[in-house]
């Protein structure tokens, strides 16, 4: 199925299309069977802590996301240097460079995360509506996670390792069975333990699990003779590209997750899990562009300085493949919301946060596309117009946050969080053709299809369910139409092959 999303490969980009495949296919697996185990085990979990406590724990979770920044961009940089040297066929000083990042990375999170450390108390006594009677169990809890922050990034570091080398398949069979526990574990601790420290401390073993398993995987290419080996020039260069994939990350991460704090200060705790529910269930579909990106980044970091057309094509090829996997999802929750939800997690859950689920299944569909033009800049070495680009929609967005949580409540948050990811996608867009011309044309085949779908089911999530129920199957069509004027002729005839076969067999 993804082979003919990608269309027919040209002669010299056959194993480019290949491997993106093939680490598209492990990355799907790795992050698809997790999150079946966890949308199952989110009912329990849900009545296990109960509203207020699941609203501290789903913020827990955005505080580990957040714990991604702590390595200031040399994670990044790091996957994108190793991949960039691969493709010029340059291997002398990879552990060394390797090993050198590593400890530098562990020293910056664990000076970070004792600052984090001291802020908890206040966070929760200040910053949170938290109840008394939780403030000390909050407290605890998030001073536990916060423990865990060297592990975050030591863990995304390896994993970049194992990417840029296209390990998928190792990385993903160890990645599995430890993003099972993160959610089985706090569920098998709670009954023995009942307290936010017990559920954080299963989510900290599990991490520790993880960086276990990736150091044995990068065994061979990171032997521990390395580590004596590291010394702080090595790094440099990386400082330099991850200072900007830094900067980058941390406007994300306080994008993704400054509506649920602001919610948790100006409303309540309640609305905070009716507002962080139904966004993170529509957040899951990251998890296919994510496992596109994670094997499309290196091979267009391979290829971009000598095969601009290998990469335009490949580019092109991302960004419908992954609009086509999420459009699927965004229809489902957009026209199942609040059956979705009452299923899910009862009645409650589907009257509180119905109207955000429809709102934000527009949004990520925006927020998933832009994945493809964002690969694009990170590996022709441009994180910094990313970063710039992030400041620029904050400026706007936050503002718009507020007056949109002021004016609408949580279904306001969340058209504020949509709006503000239609606009990074179409401003990424224009970057990465503007700044690597060769696939600007590429680019703007791939956005009519993504506009047109994303237009439509934006005025189908406002219409009554009869009529919005036609539209996103409207949208479904449109997509599909426009996709296949977007693809090269080579491409559309790999796609009629199927169907001669199939008629030839009646």
């Amino acid at each position: 199925m993804q082979n003919r999303l990608l269309g027919a490969a040209a002669p010299g980009d056959q194993t480019a299309t290949r491997r993106v495949v093939g680490g598209t296919v492990w990355n799907l697996l790795g992050r698809g069977l997790p999150l079946l185990v966890a949308l199952a085990l989110t009912p329990p979990l849900v009545s296990a802590l109960g509203i207020e406590r699941w609203g501290l724990f789903t913020l827990a979770l955005g505080l580990v996301g957040v714990f991604g920044v702590f390595d200031l961009g040399v994670g990044a940089a790091l996957t994108r240097t190793i991949a960039d040297r691969l493709g010029r066929g340059e291997r002398e000083g990879e552990d060394v460079l390797i090993a050198s990042a590593i400890l530098l990375l562990i020293a910056l999170s664990t000076l970070l995360a004792a600052g984090l450390w001291a802020m908890v108390p206040w966070l929760m006594g200040r910053a949170l509506a938290v109840p008394p009677d939780l403030e000390g169990q909050a407290i605890a809890g998030f001073r536990v996670l916060v423990a865990a922050a060297p592990l975050v990034v030591v863990n995304a570091s390896l994993w970049g390792v194992l990417a840029a080398h296209g390990r998928f398949r190792g990385a993903n069979l160890a990645t599995i069975p430890v993003a099972v526990l993160y959610y089985l574990g706090p569920l098998l601790v709670l009954p023995v333990w009942d307290s936010l420290a017990g559920a954080m401390l299963a989510l900290v073993a599990a991490r520790l699990l993880n960086t276990m398993s990736y150091a044995w995987l990068t065994r061979d290419l990171l032997p521990f003779s390395a580590f004596r080996r590291a010394r702080l020039a090595a790094v440099v260069p990386l400082l330099r590209l991850g200072g900007w994939l830094s900067l980058s990350g941390v406007l994300t991460q306080a994008s993704l997750y400054l509506d649920r704090f602001l919610i948790g200060a100006f409303l309540s705790l309640s609305a905070v899990a009716f507002y962080a529910t139904p966004l993170d269930l529509a957040m899951r579909l990251w998890i296919l562009p994510v496992a596109v990106a994670q094997a499309l980044m290196p091979a267009l970091a391979s290829s971009f300085r000598a095969r601009p057309e290998e990469t335009a094509r490949l580019t092109r090829r991302g960004a419908l493949l992954i609009s086509a996997l999420v459009l699927a999802g965004s229809i489902v929750l957009s026209g199942g919301a609040e059956t979705l939800l009452r299923v899910w997690l009862g009645p409650a859950f589907a009257e509180g946060g119905a109207g955000v689920l429809r709102i934000v299944a527009v949004g990520i569909l925006f927020s998933c596309a832009s994945f493809a033009p964002g690969s694009l800049l990170e590996a022709i070495g441009r994180p910094d117009v990313t970063a710039r680009l992030q400041a620029a929609v904050a400026l706007v967005s936050i503002p718009l946050l507020l007056l949109l949580l002021r004016a609408g409540g949580i279904e306001g948050a969340a058209l504020a969080w949509a709006l503000r990811c239609a606009g990074e996608w179409a401003s990424r867009n224009w970057l990465a053709s503007r700044l690597y011309p060769p696939a600007a044309t590429a680019l703007h085949r791939s956005a009519i299809p993504i506009g047109a779908a994303g237009t439509v089911l934006a005025i189908a999530s406002a219409l009554s369910p009869p009529v919005r129920l036609v539209l996103l199957a409207g949208a479904a069509g449109l997509f599909a139409g426009l996709a296949l004027r977007a693809l090269d002729p080579d491409e559309r005839a790999a796609l009629r092959r199927p169907m001669h076969l199939l008629r030839a067999t009646r």
